[in-house]
């Protein structure tokens, strides 16, 4: 059986007074695209800030990969306009890349042209293919990227995860996603996770498309995600998960040898 990369059993999250996130568990498996699915303010970005290390569940335990190297691309960075920092120059913060190593990444995510440019004079598409390089230049194990395309318009939103699935098919790379956009998670996923507080379902995308639950959260007007689902990705995939999990039942993922961040 293969060893998941990062496995979270009964999160719960607090932010103060409010509980943010119930009992929630999921894994990610090698080579694998899992997006997290659901409304504003049901948890996704705490989620993910909970399995990288930045906020400690109350209860809840977090399995991580010996050694497991993730590569993090943030919903929103904020760059001070008065500082002169290049491309290349974020590129080694905060540990130095050589020149030849960052133009490299540059080029393999579509950018060589911005290595010498302002990060404040950027599009939000270069801006954004500019963060992937930097994750990258870690060789992720994991890629985590919360909601990656926000601000970009639909083509630019697609040329990203278009080059998403690339770095996945060329470096293996599992990747786990914070999404709102329907359509694209359709055609990008291999498993969705619908959350709004706890699990509310998970599975492929057009098992997760059918479920009552996902009905719930985002309406009857989504077949049309499932159509672009159906017409793009018409290929089955085979990391076994194509069955619907509800919330409320265990998710009966064994014990594995691994390091343990338990709250």
């Amino acid at each position: 059986m293969t060893q998941p990369l990062i496995e979270a059993r009964g999160l719960c999250v607090r932010l103060g007074a409010q509980e943010v996130l119930h009992d929630v568990s999921l894994k990610v498996d090698p080579g694998e695209i899992v997006t997290i699915l659901g409304p504003n303010g049901s948890g996704k970005s705490t989620l993910l800030r909970a399995l990288l290390g930045i906020l400690r569940p109350e209860h809840g335990g977090i399995t991580r990969k010996p050694g497991l190297a993730v590569g993090y691309v943030p919903q929103k960075l904020h760059i001070d306009r008065t500082l002169p920092l290049t491309a290349r120059r974020f590129l080694s913060l905060p540990q130095r890349h050589g020149k030849a190593e960052t133009e490299a990444m540059l080029t393999r995510v579509g950018v060589p042209e911005v290595a010498d440019r302002p990060m404040t004079g950027l599009s939000g598409g270069q801006f954004q293919r500019v963060l992937l390089a930097r994750a990258l230049l870690t060789r992720p194990e994991l890629l985590m990227l919360d909601e990656p395309t926000q601000g970009l318009d639909q083509p630019g939103e697609a040329a990203f995860y278009r080059l998403i699935d690339e770095v996945r098919r060329d470096t293996g790379a599992a990747v786990l996603m914070v999404s709102h956009d329907l359509h694209v998670v359709m055609s990008a996923s291999d498993r969705v996770i619908c959350l709004n507080g706890h699990v509310c379902c998970e599975g492929t995308p057009r098992v997760v498309s059918n479920a009552p639950e996902y009905r719930a959260l985002f309406g009857l007007g989504t077949q049309g995600a499932l159509a672009l689902y159906q017409h793009v990705h018409d290929h089955d995939h085979t990391h076994g998960h194509d069955h619907e999990h509800s919330h409320g039942h265990d998710h009966g993922h064994g014990p594995s040898h691994a390091e343990h961040d338990h709250a």
